[in-house]
Protein backbone atom coordinates (compact mmCIF):
# COMPACT_ATOMS: atom_id res chain seq x y z
CA UNK A 1 0.00 0.00 0.00
CA UNK A 2 1.16 3.27 -0.09
CA UNK A 3 -0.06 6.47 0.67
CA UNK A 4 0.17 10.84 0.57
CA UNK A 5 -0.42 13.21 3.05
CA UNK A 6 -2.92 15.70 1.34
CA UNK A 7 -2.25 19.29 1.95
CA UNK A 8 0.52 19.23 -0.27
CA UNK A 9 -0.27 22.61 -2.24
CA UNK A 10 -2.05 23.54 -4.93
CA UNK A 11 -5.72 25.72 -5.36
CA UNK A 12 -8.19 22.74 -5.59
CA UNK A 13 -11.50 22.31 -3.48
CA UNK A 14 -10.92 19.45 -0.95
CA UNK A 15 -13.39 16.75 -2.25
CA UNK A 16 -11.87 17.17 -6.04
CA UNK A 17 -8.08 16.66 -3.71
CA UNK A 18 -8.83 13.30 -2.80
CA UNK A 19 -10.72 12.22 -5.93
CA UNK A 20 -7.32 12.84 -7.76
CA UNK A 21 -5.20 11.45 -5.29
CA UNK A 22 -7.51 7.95 -5.43
CA UNK A 23 -7.11 8.26 -9.14
CA UNK A 24 -3.33 8.53 -9.23
CA UNK A 25 -3.26 5.02 -7.52
CA UNK A 26 -2.84 5.78 -3.75
CA UNK A 27 -4.37 3.59 -1.56
CA UNK A 28 -4.24 5.65 1.96
CA UNK A 29 -4.27 9.60 3.11
CA UNK A 30 -2.74 11.10 5.82
CA UNK A 31 -4.72 14.01 6.80
CA UNK A 32 -3.91 17.53 7.87
CA UNK A 33 -5.62 18.27 11.09
CA UNK A 34 -6.83 22.45 11.55
CA UNK A 35 -7.90 25.43 9.51
CA UNK A 36 -4.28 26.20 9.56
CA UNK A 37 -2.31 26.86 6.44
CA UNK A 38 -5.33 28.04 4.40
CA UNK A 39 -7.56 24.64 5.10
CA UNK A 40 -10.46 26.52 6.54
CA UNK A 41 -12.90 25.34 8.77
CA UNK A 42 -14.69 22.52 7.07
CA UNK A 43 -11.06 20.37 7.32
CA UNK A 44 -13.10 17.76 9.42
CA UNK A 45 -15.25 17.67 6.42
CA UNK A 46 -12.17 15.83 5.21
CA UNK A 47 -12.65 12.20 6.44
CA UNK A 48 -15.78 11.85 4.30
CA UNK A 49 -14.51 13.09 1.13
CA UNK A 50 -11.70 10.57 1.66
CA UNK A 51 -13.73 7.92 2.41
CA UNK A 52 -15.95 8.20 -0.28
CA UNK A 53 -12.94 8.57 -3.01
CA UNK A 54 -12.43 4.89 -1.59
CA UNK A 55 -9.32 6.21 0.36
CA UNK A 56 -8.11 4.38 3.81
CA UNK A 57 -7.08 7.03 6.81
CA UNK A 58 -4.04 6.16 7.99
CA UNK A 59 -3.57 9.35 10.53
CA UNK A 60 -4.32 12.91 11.01
CA UNK A 61 -1.17 15.31 11.74
CA UNK A 62 -2.25 17.69 14.74
CA UNK A 63 -1.71 21.53 14.67
CA UNK A 64 2.43 22.28 14.93
CA UNK A 65 2.00 26.46 15.48
CA UNK A 66 2.25 26.11 19.51
CA UNK A 67 4.48 23.04 19.74
CA UNK A 68 6.95 24.89 21.11
CA UNK A 69 4.40 26.40 24.45
CA UNK A 70 4.15 22.45 25.81
CA UNK A 71 5.75 23.04 29.10
CA UNK A 72 4.43 26.55 29.33
CA UNK A 73 2.74 27.53 32.76
CA UNK A 74 0.33 29.29 31.38
CA UNK A 75 -3.04 29.90 29.16
CA UNK A 76 -0.68 29.13 26.22
CA UNK A 77 0.90 25.85 27.37
CA UNK A 78 -2.77 24.72 27.89
CA UNK A 79 -3.98 25.42 24.69
CA UNK A 80 -1.74 23.39 23.42
CA UNK A 81 -2.20 20.25 25.41
CA UNK A 82 -5.94 20.99 24.95
CA UNK A 83 -5.73 20.54 21.50
CA UNK A 84 -3.50 17.15 21.78
CA UNK A 85 -6.83 15.90 23.94
CA UNK A 86 -9.30 17.06 21.43
CA UNK A 87 -7.36 15.32 18.46
CA UNK A 88 -7.42 12.05 20.58
CA UNK A 89 -11.60 12.39 20.76
CA UNK A 90 -11.62 13.60 17.06
CA UNK A 91 -9.59 10.37 16.13
CA UNK A 92 -12.39 8.34 18.19
CA UNK A 93 -15.09 9.64 16.57
CA UNK A 94 -13.88 9.35 13.27
CA UNK A 95 -12.27 5.97 13.23
CA UNK A 96 -9.16 7.48 12.71
CA UNK A 97 -6.23 4.99 14.32
CA UNK A 98 -3.74 7.60 14.78
CA UNK A 99 -2.37 10.94 15.01
CA UNK A 100 1.24 12.58 14.93
CA UNK A 101 2.44 15.26 17.17
CA UNK A 102 5.46 17.79 17.14
CA UNK A 103 7.09 17.92 20.48
CA UNK A 104 8.93 20.70 21.11
CA UNK A 105 12.21 21.89 19.46
CA UNK A 106 15.39 20.95 22.07
CA UNK A 107 15.75 24.70 22.67
CA UNK A 108 12.24 23.87 24.96
CA UNK A 109 12.77 21.20 26.72
CA UNK A 110 10.12 19.41 27.99
CA UNK A 111 10.02 19.77 32.14
CA UNK A 112 7.45 18.42 34.70
CA UNK A 113 5.00 20.14 33.95
CA UNK A 114 5.20 18.91 30.16
CA UNK A 115 5.80 15.34 31.33
CA UNK A 116 2.37 15.30 33.56
CA UNK A 117 0.73 16.27 29.86
CA UNK A 118 2.32 13.47 28.59
CA UNK A 119 1.07 11.32 31.17
CA UNK A 120 -3.04 13.48 30.16
CA UNK A 121 -2.56 12.25 26.74
CA UNK A 122 -1.63 8.77 27.50
CA UNK A 123 -4.56 7.93 29.62
CA UNK A 124 -6.80 9.79 27.40
CA UNK A 125 -4.80 7.88 24.07
CA UNK A 126 -5.83 4.78 26.30
CA UNK A 127 -9.43 5.43 26.84
CA UNK A 128 -10.45 6.04 23.69
CA UNK A 129 -7.87 3.47 22.21
CA UNK A 130 -6.11 6.05 19.61
CA UNK A 131 -2.03 5.65 18.43
CA UNK A 132 0.18 8.90 19.50
CA UNK A 133 2.96 8.72 17.29
CA UNK A 134 5.81 11.89 18.31
CA UNK A 135 7.98 12.60 15.34
CA UNK A 136 11.47 13.24 15.00
CA UNK A 137 12.58 16.87 14.42
CA UNK A 138 15.44 19.31 16.02
CA UNK A 139 13.89 17.55 18.91
CA UNK A 140 15.65 14.21 19.54
CA UNK A 141 16.12 14.63 23.38
CA UNK A 142 12.73 15.52 23.88
CA UNK A 143 11.43 12.40 21.84
CA UNK A 144 13.86 10.11 23.80
CA UNK A 145 12.58 11.87 26.99
CA UNK A 146 9.00 11.46 26.47
CA UNK A 147 9.25 7.64 24.24
CA UNK A 148 11.33 6.47 27.19
CA UNK A 149 9.20 7.38 29.85
CA UNK A 150 5.62 6.70 28.17
CA UNK A 151 5.47 2.73 28.14
CA UNK A 152 2.01 2.45 27.15
CA UNK A 153 1.59 0.49 23.96
CA UNK A 154 -0.49 3.64 22.71
CA UNK A 155 2.29 5.36 22.51
CA UNK A 156 4.93 5.44 19.74
CA UNK A 157 6.75 6.91 17.24
CA UNK A 158 6.57 8.63 13.58
CA UNK A 159 9.52 7.90 11.50
CA UNK A 160 10.37 11.37 9.45
CA UNK A 161 13.57 10.35 7.23
CA UNK A 162 14.16 13.95 5.70
CA UNK A 163 14.39 14.76 9.44
CA UNK A 164 16.46 12.39 10.36
CA UNK A 165 19.45 13.00 7.67
CA UNK A 166 18.63 16.89 8.37
CA UNK A 167 19.07 17.14 11.89
CA UNK A 168 20.29 14.01 13.89
CA UNK A 169 21.42 11.55 11.10
CA UNK A 170 24.09 10.18 13.66
CA UNK A 171 21.09 8.65 16.23
CA UNK A 172 19.71 5.58 14.60
CA UNK A 173 16.35 5.72 15.44
CA UNK A 174 14.49 3.67 13.82
CA UNK A 175 17.27 1.29 16.10
CA UNK A 176 16.03 2.31 18.53
CA UNK A 177 12.04 3.23 18.39
CA UNK A 178 11.59 1.09 15.72
CA UNK A 179 9.30 -1.45 17.52
CA UNK A 180 6.92 1.58 18.57
CA UNK A 181 6.81 2.75 14.75
CA UNK A 182 3.38 3.55 13.61
CA UNK A 183 3.43 6.15 11.09
CA UNK A 184 5.76 7.44 8.84
CA UNK A 185 6.86 10.35 6.97
CA UNK A 186 8.60 9.99 3.57
CA UNK A 187 10.30 13.06 1.66
CA UNK A 188 13.64 14.34 0.43
CA UNK A 189 15.87 16.80 1.38
CA UNK A 190 16.64 18.44 -1.92
CA UNK A 191 14.68 22.00 -2.96
CA UNK A 192 15.22 25.15 -1.64
CA UNK A 193 13.62 24.45 1.68
CA UNK A 194 16.11 21.40 2.18
CA UNK A 195 12.96 19.29 2.74
CA UNK A 196 9.29 17.97 1.58
CA UNK A 197 10.48 17.00 -2.05
CA UNK A 198 9.74 13.96 -3.76
CA UNK A 199 11.90 10.97 -3.39
CA UNK A 200 15.32 10.72 -5.27
CA UNK A 201 15.42 14.27 -5.64
CA UNK A 202 17.80 15.17 -2.75
CA UNK A 203 20.78 13.53 -0.08
CA UNK A 204 18.47 11.02 1.58
CA UNK A 205 19.79 7.60 1.44
CA UNK A 206 16.68 5.83 0.30
CA UNK A 207 17.89 1.70 -0.07
CA UNK A 208 19.50 2.50 3.62
CA UNK A 209 16.14 4.07 5.12
CA UNK A 210 13.81 1.34 3.58
CA UNK A 211 15.90 -1.32 5.06
CA UNK A 212 16.08 0.03 7.98
CA UNK A 213 11.76 0.03 8.17
CA UNK A 214 11.90 -3.55 7.09
CA UNK A 215 13.84 -4.50 9.86
CA UNK A 216 11.26 -2.66 12.27
CA UNK A 217 8.56 -5.30 10.75
CA UNK A 218 6.16 -2.26 10.52
CA UNK A 219 3.70 -3.16 8.32
CA UNK A 220 1.93 0.30 7.68
CA UNK A 221 1.62 2.09 4.17
CA UNK A 222 4.41 3.19 2.01
CA UNK A 223 3.75 6.71 3.10
CA UNK A 224 4.93 10.20 1.37
CA UNK A 225 5.15 13.65 2.74
CA UNK A 226 5.97 16.13 -0.40
CA UNK A 227 5.22 19.56 -1.06
CA UNK A 228 4.71 20.99 -4.18
CA UNK A 229 7.54 23.46 -3.56
CA UNK A 230 9.80 24.21 -6.60
CA UNK A 231 7.20 21.50 -8.48
CA UNK A 232 4.84 24.61 -9.44
CA UNK A 233 5.03 23.66 -13.34
CA UNK A 234 3.71 20.64 -13.04
CA UNK A 235 -0.34 20.05 -12.70
CA UNK A 236 -1.93 18.66 -9.51
CA UNK A 237 -2.31 15.45 -11.54
CA UNK A 238 1.19 15.63 -12.79
CA UNK A 239 2.51 16.25 -9.64
CA UNK A 240 0.60 12.95 -7.74
CA UNK A 241 1.72 10.67 -10.67
CA UNK A 242 4.65 11.72 -9.98
CA UNK A 243 4.55 10.94 -6.49
CA UNK A 244 2.45 7.90 -6.87
CA UNK A 245 5.81 6.53 -8.97
CA UNK A 246 7.93 7.00 -6.49
CA UNK A 247 5.83 5.76 -3.71
CA UNK A 248 5.32 2.39 -5.80
CA UNK A 249 9.32 2.15 -6.62
CA UNK A 250 9.91 2.40 -2.30
CA UNK A 251 7.34 0.25 -1.51
CA UNK A 252 8.52 -2.55 -4.15
CA UNK A 253 11.85 -2.28 -2.61
CA UNK A 254 10.18 -2.82 0.69
CA UNK A 255 8.87 -5.87 -0.75
CA UNK A 256 11.88 -7.11 -1.94
CA UNK A 257 14.01 -6.38 1.55
CA UNK A 258 10.93 -8.33 3.11
CA UNK A 259 11.07 -10.97 0.44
Amino acid sequence: MVGIYDWFGYDVSIKDRYKLIKEAGFDTVMLWWSEGFNRGKDYKNSVQYALDAGLFIENIHTPVQDQNNFSLDNQDGERVIQCYLQCIKDCSEFNIPTMVIHLPNDKYPINKLGMKRIERITNQAEEFNVNVAFENLENIHNLTLVLNHANSKKIGFCYDCCHHANYAIADDLLGKYGGRLMAMHLHDNGGQRNQHQLPFSGNVNWLMVMQKIVLTGYKGATTLEPMNWGYENLSIQEFLNSAYNKAKELDNWRDGLYN
